[in-house]
């Protein structure tokens, strides 16, 4: 198993998302920027959920250590959900309906999900949904990372989000094996459904965007083949790290026996030396382009 980091709440960091951010921040691709922009979208109902999953159990969490985790890995959460939403008051001023959007995870997650489901059923969502935000780290900002061509603000958002979600990537895994005791079947099935479900709404919230921009359902069908290619072609953002997103069904698998991503140490380095989460990406940025 990986030496574990600190999971440290950075808050009150500056972004600059006030700032002149072009509309298609992601190297002026349409695509790809309102693919990311639908993750902005979803995650802070997102992340709002994550936390009640994982509070669910935190009165029966027994060892100190945990308790001290959980706390946070629950202000890590809150805080990434309130820059989000930050960002997500541009995508309104360009005339996306956030609120539609947003409340259709909403409902989702919590007049479905938290309604009808068992709570030992929503915190393994919670664990696979963490799996898979930490594996995404190394598909952003490895030598092959989407994010090389994005705005430098979007960046760092980004990048500051990565690092902190593989900070605490086994918080709500060691709730659910140590207090929830749940089983391989549950915890590999939620993996399923938690994939699916993740990928089905980014593509919907990515041409509902495109839409609200203008595009031609002819328009969309077109940015979509390639935008699928770059999404799960055989070096895509997802099924580039498909290797890491299968271990989760290995029996007795935890998230620290998958290294760290390798952009962490250098970010984590950067940020504690100058507390800026431009300059921490800017040297992520400068090693994933030496690299290749």
């Amino acid at each position: 198993m990986n030496p574990t980091p600190d999971i440290v709440a950075r808050e009150a960091l500056d972004f600059g998302l006030q700032g002149d951010i072009a509309r298609y921040w992601l190297g002026g691709n349409a695509f790809r920027t309102r693919f990311f922009d639908a993750m902005s979208i979803m995650f802070p109902e997102g992340e709002r959920f994550f936390i009640c999953c994982v509070r669910d159990f935190r009165n029966a969490v027994t060892t100190p250590a945990l308790q001290r985790q959980i706390k946070a890995f629950v202000r890590q959460e809150g805080q990434h959900g309130m820059v989000h939403r930050q960002f997500n008051e541009r995508l309104k001023a360009q005339g996306v309906d956030v609120d539609r959007l947003e409340g259709f995870t909403r409902r989702l997650l919590f007049d479905f999900m938290r309604r009808f489901l068992p709570r030992k059923h929503t915190l393994a969502s919670t664990a696979a949904c963490e799996h898979l935000t930490a594996i995404m780290a190394s598909a952003l900002f490895g030598p092959r990372g989407a994010m090389g061509a994005a705005d430098p603000r979007l960046h760092a958002l980004y990048a500051w989000n990565a690092m902190e979600e593989t900070e605490h990537k086994a918080v709500a895994f060691d709730v659910m094996q140590q207090v929830a005791k749940v089983g391989y079947l549950r915890r590999t099935s939620a993996l399923l459904e938690a994939t699916l479900s993740f990928n089905a709404q980014v593509l919907l919230y990515t041409l509902a965007m495109l839409r609200s921009d203008g595009f031609s359902r002819l328009q969309c069908l077109r940015l979509l083949g390639p935008g699928l290619w770059w999404i799960y072609g055989p070096r895509g953002v997802f099924t580039g790290n498909l290797r890491a997103w299968l271990r989760y069904f290995k029996p007795g698998f935890h998230p620290w026996d998958q290294a760290q991503a390798p952009a962490y140490s250098l970010w984590l380095e950067t940020f504690n030396r100058t507390r800026d989460p431009l300059a921490a990406a800017r040297a992520v940025r400068a090693a994933v382009k030496s690299a290749r």
